[in-house]
């Protein structure tokens, strides 16, 4: 080919590449007049959001609406990052002696999440290094959500009763190695349901995130007479490892954090300023009203709100992670810690700061939420119920620069031909 002939098609083509790329619109969804609340980076202001190619693409005020393949009007409403519930149980089987653990009280992830606004979960304790793979394959893969895991220190897993009391199955390297082998998606340890008066577990599984740097989160209790929680917050857990089912009372189980005349423990609040994380972990029967109210009036407000997801909670007072956060919202909770709280803390406290806000260039998860008025009633597994007039509803979720739920079609075109 004549090489002026050849430079004249290439000039040619370059040419046509950029009238494209100039017509192509600028946006891939654009965001339009949400109350926009990124606690990382601040933000708590009526303004547009911007995406593309799967990331935040820009975040200002009147972005031109003429540039976007779909618009949202969030008119009225709140636009966060997509919500990170960092305490599920997402290890659904078909065993049926295995409980959370390849067992039938599990749930599949993608009809609970996206529907509340939740992007990213993190599996808490389902799987030990024996079975992660099976987890890896049967739910982390074939998901739609983000799912991330705390491995059981039990190299069985969470399989309930005996298995989960047997001391030589936790391992300390085993679980290290297995984190090691899956650090895209291991993302710390998990310590749970031991009932002897014995610190071994805790000191394993501690080790554990020492081996592979990364922390631990502990469901703590069951000892007669009960271990301490100022020895485990002060003594064992480190700065950044997790205290989870934090408001709990399980009858004498553990101690509480509310003393005996109806008053959260000082040491409490200490622990939290040391570095200790307080996760809810609501659960079906791991959140009382009778220590949340004391402890929120002291000022023992969560650093990461979750639900404890399982066939065991969903359809109790739990229900979802917009109902936990509407509780704390009807306790007196700010606004921006409630989203901060499911959002930017839980990707920090997992080591996944990509996650949980809205930066240029970040990941493009979003929840689009409504402040519903009227008249609604938070109870407890007691049956503990007081009043509120305002609960969280999810209109629209974005995971990934995709729209995979909207309540009301919100989105125009709803669908990109």
């Amino acid at each position: 080919m004549n090489k002026r002939l050849f430079l004249f098609i290439a000039l040619m083509a370059f040419k046509f590449q950029l009238i494209a790329q100039i017509l192509a619109p600028m946006y891939d969804i654009l965001i339009k007049e949400g109350h926009v609340i990124d606690p990382k980076n601040g933000i708590d202001a009526i303004m547009d959001v911007a995406i593309k190619g799967g990331k935040i693409y820009s975040i200002g005020k009147n972005l031109s609406a003429t540039d976007a393949k779909q618009i949202v009007d969030a008119t009225g409403l709140k636009v966060v990052p997509g919500l990170i519930d960092i305490h599920a149980h997402v290890f659904a089987g078909t065993q049926p002696d295995h409980y959370l653990s390849d067992g039938l009280s599990a749930l599949m992830p993608d009809g609970y999440t996206f529907r509340v606004g939740v992007t990213t979960l993190v599996d808490c304790g389902g799987a030990g290094w024996k079975n992660f793979a099976t987890f890896k394959k049967n739910v982390i893969d074939v998901s739609q959500t983000r799912v991330l895991s705390f491995l059981n220190i039990v190299g069985e897993g969470m399989r309930g009763g005996l298995y989960e009391q047997d001391v030589a199955d936790m391992n300390p390297k085993l679980a290290a190695t297995a984190a090691k082998q899956y650090k895209d998606f291991i993302v710390g340890f998990k310590l749970a349901h031991f009932n002897g008066a014995d610190w071994t577990p805790t000191i394993r599984v501690v080790e554990a995130g020492n081996l592979a740097e990364i922390p631990v989160i502990i469901d703590f209790g069951g000892s007669q007479p009960n271990l301490s929680i100022k020895d485990l917050f002060f003594k064992y857990l480190r700065p950044g490892d997790i205290y989870t089912h934090t408001y709990a009372a399980l009858n004498g189980a553990r101690e509480e954090i509310i003393d005996a005349n109806n008053t959260l423990k000082p040491f409490v609040l200490e622990a939290q300023k040391r570095g200790i994380i307080f996760d809810v972990g609501y659960g079906g029967a791991s959140f009382n009203y009778t220590q949340a109210i004391p402890a929120t009036k002291a000022g023992l407000f969560p650093n990461t709100i979750s639900t404890d997801l399982h066939t065991g909670s969903m359809n109790g007072s739990m229900k979802d992670q917009l109902s936990v956060m509407s509780k704390f919202m009807n306790l007196g909770m700010p606004l921006v810690e409630i989203i901060k709280a499911s959002t930017w803390k839980p990707a920090q406290v997992i080591n996944r700061t990509g996650l949980g806000n809205l930066s240029e260039g970040s990941e493009a998860d979003i929840a689009i939420l409504n402040i519903r008025k009227g008249k609604f009633g938070f109870y407890d597994k007691t049956g503990y119920k007081v009043n509120g007039t305002e609960k969280f509803e999810c209109e629209l979720t974005i995971k990934g620069g995709k729209i995979v739920y909207d309540l009301n079609g919100l989105a125009n075109p709803i669908y990109v031909k």
